[in-house]
């Protein structure tokens, strides 16, 4: 009984996967007849196939396929295998510029310990990040724990701000533009060197390093002139624009990190695990950053399990007091009766 695993919920199987696929710049109706409606075809042939319900909106396609309930929890995983397998045959067919198709089938994923990264303002986004997955690593390594995420991270952009004015002044076109950033920045195999020892591989050098370095990147103008970024954009660095996801705890923003048990663990025992890695883990923190615990899934297992226990004993104990009482009411005979009302010994005495 000691050796079981304990949970808050009992384990499940998730028969929904969701594909989702880009198309930047299409319409919602490029987006229904040149992707969705491929995908949906290809899905229909999948085992156990039950319910695909389907939404096309401009430049996103997005799918929901449902299995059969009577499908065996230990065929799921080769199901969605095959969705990946046959969608994967049929890539080639999508539209130039298609961005997946992404698949996510981890709908069981329950974060039953959460903790709050938080920074007193002298940390910046990326800075805190960096410090959220130095503790994921360390949390990784916890005895049974399967998976831990990051939320509310806001990642890092590069926005380059060109002033049309400055553009039309300067006889540019902005296509031209784009496409001397893209060329400048660009990660092309420049080939390898073979010597008698040795491979040498080949690398064309120009790629930005640093902000000063995009800000001073030449423009060639109309006229041959030449020009810097910096001319005739605002370079910056930022996150990105609208933010993603946001976590707050008591008001501030920060970065939540979510705990997921391994399937059959025990989460009483993942709790007095994870505290003792945190106790570490907060020691080696800068000052300024703080680990707090927003969400304590073992510590409600472990109130619901003694609740059980403490109400299994007094039921015992109640069944047994109720027992001996009702016994004790019956009192045990006599011998002396016994005797005198046994009737193999008086027909043993009448015998002549």
């Amino acid at each position: 009984y000691f050796q079981l695993g304990q949970d808050e919920d009992p384990p499940f199987t998730f028969r929904a996967m969701v594909v989702r696929t880009y198309w930047p710049g299409a319409t919602a109706q490029q987006v229904a007849e040149q992707v969705t409606d491929k995908l949906e075809k290809t899905l229909q042939e999948v085992p156990y196939a039950d319910r695909i319900r389907s939404y096309s909106k401009p430049g996103e396609s997005q799918i929901i396929f449902q299995i059969k309930d009577s499908s065996k929890p230990g065929d799921v995983a080769n199901v969605w295998y095959q969705v990946r397998k046959k969608i994967g045959d049929i890539r080639y067919t999508l539209p130039s510029g298609t961005q997946g198709p992404f698949f996510n089938d981890e709908f069981g994923d329950v974060y039953g310990v959460i903790y709050a990264l938080e920074s007193d303002g002298g940390f910046s986004y990326a800075e805190v990040k960096t410090f959220a997955d130095d503790v994921r690593q360390q949390l990784l390594r916890v005895p049974d724990v399967a998976k831990v995420e990051l939320f509310g991270v806001q990642d890092e952009k590069v926005f380059i701000d060109v002033s049309q004015k400055k553009i039309a002044q300067m006889g540019l076109d902005m296509g031209a533009v784009l496409a001397q950033l893209g060329q400048q920045n660009a990660v092309e195999s420049a080939g390898a060197l073979q010597s008698p020892h040795d491979v040498v591989q080949v690398r064309v050098g120009g790629q930005f390093q640093s902000l000063d370095d995009l800000r001073a990147m030449p423009i060639r103008g109309a006229s041959g002139a030449q020009l810097r970024l910096s001319d005739i954009a605002d370079v910056r660095r930022g996150y990105i624009d609208p933010p993603a996801v946001k976590v707050r705890h008591d008001g501030q923003e920060v970065i939540a990190l979510g705990v997921s048990m391994a399937k059959g663990g025990d989460i009483i025992a993942l709790g007095h695990a994870l505290r003792d890695s945190v106790r570490q883990i907060e020691a080696s923190l800068p000052a300024g950053l703080t680990l707090t615990q927003v969400q304590d899934q073992p510590a409600a297992v472990s109130k619901s399990v003694n609740e059980f226990i403490k109400v299994l004993i007094e039921a015992v104990v109640i069944v047994l007091a109720v027992s001996f009482i009702a016994l004790g009411f019956h009192k045990r005979p006599e011998p002396g009766l016994l005797k005198r009302n046994d009737p193999m010994r008086e027909n043993q005495v009448r015998r002549p």
